[in-house]
């Protein structure tokens, strides 16, 4: 028996930021209207994509950025999918009560606020000082059944840990997007050794739970840090549909067959053969 197709057009919007917060919302509405006319139906914008990524400074006061949801983003971009018919994956700053968070709106076809996520894996390094600006995401992995398809948003740092991704995929994900703020610390191993790395860790959450994967990542040199964009889609088993500059703004258009997903799921049978009764060791937290 031949899968019948079932097909979405997604958008990636990959852009440099400026210190100016209204321009940087003005620009990414400027490219959502060109995605949206080239066909997307799904589109979503980088990590903190109002914003320069200033977790890279260990404290800075810089809670002028922050914004509520409803807020200037969701005011905006909701009305906008509503006029378009189009679902916006918006990652923001968000200001809730007295906390701060790496969060994501997604706003359906029809204007409607879903449930936002709020980053879980928050990374404290060098440069990426975001623990000191972030709580941990409170709300669990979440899954978004639109008017095109049904998908995860999980942010950056979430990107390298598998468990996040497949516990997307049980939940019903048959996309998952990674919006993305990263970038080489000047002076430090080549580009090809960290982009390598990014890409390869997300192409195999791709592979291990037969879902595609979208990731978009901002360009530009930001302080210490040099984005290196390449935004990418990829297929339920790892290839890269398509690939966008590692210096360039770009708006990157991808169709994707979702009714491969149940292909890759069944004949691999990764979901399938999974042994849950001996996985307690990755979630014991004791020491």
């Amino acid at each position: 028996m031949t899968q019948k197709k079932n097909t979405v057009t997604i958008g990636l919007i990959q852009t440099s930021v400026s210190e100016d917060i209204a321009a940087n919302m003005e620009k990414a509405a400027d490219m959502i209207k060109k995605a949206a006319k080239k066909g997307a139906q799904i589109i979503c914008l980088q990590e903190l994509y109002r914003t320069r990524y200033f977790p890279q400074a260990e404290k800075k006061d810089v809670a002028r950025l922050a914004e509520t949801i409803p807020g200037d983003s969701t005011d905006l971009f909701s009305g906008m999918a509503k006029e378009l018919g189009i679902v916006i994956i918006v990652p923001i700053f968000e200001k809730a009560g007295r906390d701060y968070y790496n969060s994501a709106v997604v706003v359906d076809a029809d204007g409607k606020l879903l449930d936002t996520y709020r980053k879980i894996h928050v990374p404290h390094d060098p440069l990426f000082y975001e623990k000191n600006y972030f709580k941990d995401g409170d709300a669990g992995y979440r899954v978004y059944k639109t008017s095109y398809a049904s998908f995860s948003v999980l942010i950056c740092y979430d990107q390298w840990f598998p468990e996040a991704a497949r516990i997307a995929t049980l939940k019903g994900a048959d996309i998952l997007f990674y919006p993305t703020a990263i970038g080489l610390i000047k002076g430090t191993l080549p580009l090809d050794s960290w982009d390598d790395a990014w890409e390869t860790i997300q192409r195999s959450h791709a592979i291990a739970n037969g879902v595609h994967v979208a990731a978009v990542n901002r360009v530009g040199e930001e302080g210490e840090l040099k984005f290196w964009g390449g935004s990418f889609v990829c297929d339920s088993f790892g290839k890269v549909l398509k690939r966008a500059s590692k210096k360039n703004e770009e708006i990157l258009i991808g169709k994707l067959d979702l009714s491969k997903n149940k292909e890759i799921q069944e004949s691999w049978g990764f979901l399938r053969n999974r042994r849950p009764d001996t996985y307690g060791l990755i979630s014991n937290t004791g020491k």
